[in-house]
């Protein structure tokens, strides 16, 4: 059973830059995706980026190209792995849960509907 944890949200200033990281075990095959979603209020979860361990390539919804970057541990591929996003040049509005989620080694995985498991979430506030 894949296990996901998420940490390191909080508040923080508008322009201002954060880090999450994603704890992730349970992987019975080498490949696979992890992803970053968010969930603002009043709002659909929304795919951020997302890494394959097949091959390491990396996919970034359009809203987040340039100030996100999704950063893979060493230990991608393996059964343990953590996967961290940075964040930069913060506004409110990025304000929401963020979830890692794993799933498929695929294109797809920016598609909350094709990743089978999840975290709790970590709640990131943007304001002053």
């Amino acid at each position: 059973q894949v296990q996901l944890v998420e940490s390191g949200g909080g508040l923080v200033q508008p322009g201002g830059s954060l880090i999450l990281s994603c704890q992730a075990s349970g992987f019975s095959s080498r490949y696979y995706a992890i992803g970053w979603f968010r969930q603002a209020p009043g709002k659909e979860r929304e795919g951020l980026a997302c890494v394959s361990s097949s091959d390491g390539s990396t996919y970034y919804a359009d809203s987040v190209k340039g100030r996100f970057t999704i950063v893979p541990g060493n230990s991608l591929g393996y059964a343990r792995a953590t996967v961290a996003l940075r964040m930069t040049s913060l506004s409110p509005n990025d304000t929401a849960v963020y979830y890692c989620a794993g799933g498929p080694p695929y294109y797809t995985c920016l598609q909350d509907g094709v990743m089978k498991s999840w975290g709790k979430g970590t709640l990131v506030t943007v304001s002053s």
